[in-house]
């Protein structure tokens, strides 16, 4: 069968880096064939979090910063195209998420708002491109948020077991693909966003590789209540969020609380608290008898210290990461986006009422012709 390919690219709120994702989806069922990775050039991750925490620009700073990130993505995808040999006439799309700056679903005006001129994206790789992804969504009343649980019923879901896919980058977020019942889709908390910011306030460090420096310290029980103690954690599905809320200004608000702190054990209770805010949604779950698994991808997957304490806190799961299943754990999100492009181009459904609480289902993204 002839191979159509798509790219998916995404750049999230940890600000590390560009992930991207070549599919084929000509085959059956539709498959990655490889993958890259493009460190966030320093300055440009220094704009994005300045304006990220602070909500603060002016639209010099905006516009540049846009076209910045147009340049980049488009520098990524040529990049992955000298590597793999293939000509830009070869790719049918480029799924592109942007770089979110604010994402504010549930104020008097809702909106989300990525940048990353995508004219640029277009006319610099000579393909196609799709971004945009999350405003149609929340036109429908929806949050615009989370996107890929939909892939995953697509490509992951099973009729004879609880299936969840955690994905712990930036920000934790859950698919629920039960056999039973709708997918159900959400963001559970922080992920590694707090962590990172913790441990290069401190050690000037970008993470804190294998948990290493967090398994030095101990849990402070009086901190971890008090980070628990957020109204986010009490607000019913569906529900998203974002660097907006969970940042050092709020670390730091909770700190003023539960003063003379090793900095380790800051760091070792922001990973319990990420890690407790996924199991305590996963607790609520249904399995009406099925086994339980979980699959985790992201970052986080790849910090044993995280692993230990999800399998540690969920005996009764099967707790691994989505390499098992053919999908690395550093790009699951990028295919998502080749194939929200995918379904963007075929004009077909790509969010999933259920999850994101839209009224109805869409197909999302707005197309940038080359």
């Amino acid at each position: 069968m002839k191979p159509q390919y798509y790219i998916g690219m995404m750049s999230g709120t940890s600000l590390d880096g560009v992930d991207l994702a070549l599919m084929d989806f000509g085959k059956n069922p539709p498959a990655i064939i490889t993958c890259d990775f493009v460190s966030m050039p320093k300055e440009i991750r220094q704009k994005i979090t300045a304006l990220v925490q602070s909500g603060q620009t002016s639209l010099p700073i905006l516009g540049e910063l846009d076209h910045q990130l147009g340049v980049l993505y488009a520098d990524c995808v040529n990049q992955l195209l000298a590597k793999v040999r293939l000509t830009s006439a070869q790719i049918l799309a480029i799924g592109c998420h942007g770089q979110t700056v604010w994402h504010s679903p549930n104020s008097t005006n809702p909106f989300t708002m990525q940048i990353g001129d995508m004219n640029v994206v277009a006319a610099q790789t000579g393909i196609t491109t799709i971004g945009d992804f999350r405003r149609k969504d929340i036109a429908m009343g929806g949050q615009g948020a989370p996107l890929v649980p939909a892939f995953h019923q697509a490509m992951l879901s099973v009729p004879d077991r609880l299936r969840v896919i955690l994905n712990i980058g930036g920000i934790s977020n859950i698919s629920v693909l039960h056999p039973y019942c709708s997918t159900i889709g959400y963001d559970v908390g922080t992920g590694n966003t707090l962590l990172d910011c913790w441990i290069e306030q401190h050690q000037g460090k970008r993470y804190d590789k294998n948990g290493e420096w967090a398994a030095s310290g101990q849990v402070n029980q009086p901190l971890l209540a008090d980070l628990l103690d957020e109204p986010f954690f009490q607000q019913a599905p569906p529900k998203s969020t974002g660097r907006e809320l969970f940042n050092l200004i709020w670390l730091e608000k909770k700190l003023s609380k539960n003063t003379a702190l090793l900095p380790q054990d800051v760091q070792r209770t922001l990973l319990e608290f990420t890690v407790q805010g996924v199991v305590n949604e996963l607790l609520k779950l249904n399995h009406q008898g099925l086994p339980c698994e979980l699959l985790v991808c992201g970052g986080g997957a790849k910090n044993p210290l995280i692993m230990q304490r999800l399998t540690d806190l969920l005996p009764t799961w099967w707790v691994t990461t989505t390499n098992q299943l053919g999908f690395d754990v550093d790009y699951m999100e990028a295919a998502a986006f080749a194939w929200l492009a995918y379904q963007r181009l075929h004009n077909l459904p790509s969010n999933l009422p259920d999850v994101t609480g839209a009224k109805s289902a869409v197909s999302l993204g707005v197309i940038f012709p080359k």
